[in-house]
């Protein structure tokens, strides 16, 4: 039996991600938050991999920090603490930055640091009965590492509720709030997670992870002439590249472009 507590799969260009440790509900310790940094940036990496699913074993997609971890960070140092908490905010640093795109597979409920891995995915899906929770204040903590990703998808006036609260919402209001993308039945899941991965591997992969790269740069900036400079040369560089100008050829040419090779 593998001891890996996630694990990889691939499907031509698409990488499954999966977390297994369903009997815990696939709760993280710093032993899983490791493994998964190394592992998402190692597929960052790999340059045959264009798409990365993010998806979890069992019931649960994540139930945040696993209580063991809990009661040995109790006794932990100042020094080990910020140390340990900054393995956390690596791993979802690592996951927000993939150039690669990536989608969240939402099959059970999200709660704590799980709904930060939602959320730092660039696409969710999640099933009607997956539920979700931002339950750090209910433990005397706050949700400190994921709240830049979470409050970018939910905004600040529901990250007011919800931080503070800690109350469950369901997969709909996770659908309203931005936090998923798409509510599907259980059924039609992976269905719905592999046609999203087929429209991914129609756009140009350089195209894609300069695109992530101009979200990140224009968001929540004024439009200013040094943002409308910054995006004039973005997209001045990608024409001139070699994706660019094949992807424009080839729908000139009615063909298709060399990277849906």
């Amino acid at each position: 039996m593998s001891t890996e507590a996630a694990r990889i799969t691939r499907a031509g260009a698409v990488a499954t991600v999966t977390l297994d440790r369903p009997a815990l509900h696939n709760a993280f310790d710093d032993a899983l938050i490791a493994e998964l940094t190394a592992k998402l940036a190692a597929l960052d990496a790999d340059a045959s991999v264009r798409v990365v699913v993010l998806a979890a074993e069992g019931r649960s997609f994540s139930a945040g920090a696993d209580l063991n971890w809990m009661r040995r960070m109790a006794g932990y140092s100042d020094a080990e603490n910020l140390a340990d908490a900054r393995g956390l905010a690596e791993l979802m640093r690592t996951l927000d930055r993939m150039s690669r795109p990536t989608i969240a597979r939402v099959q059970g409920s999200a709660f704590g640091g799980g709904v930060g891995l939602v959320a730092c995915c660039d696409i969710a899906v999640a099933v009607p009965d997956a539920k979700f929770a931002l339950t750090e204040v209910r433990l005397g903590l706050i949700p400190a590492v994921i709240s830049p990703y979470v409050v970018q998808a939910i905004g600040m006036r529901a990250a007011r509720r919800f931080f503070l609260t800690a109350e469950r919402f369901d997969a709909a209001e996770a659908h309203r709030l931005g936090l998923v993308h798409a509510v599907v039945p259980a059924a039609e899941l992976d269905a719905t997670v592999a046609s999203i991965a087929d429209a991914l591997l129609a756009g140009g992969p350089q195209a894609q992870a300069a695109s992530k790269a101009l979200i990140t740069a224009v968001g929540d900036r004024p439009i200013d002439a040094v943002v409308i400079e910054d995006t004039a040369r973005r997209i001045a560089r990608q024409r001139a590249g070699a994706e660019g100008r094949d992807g424009v050829a080839a729908f000139l040419d009615k063909r298709p472009p060399a990277w849906t090779a």
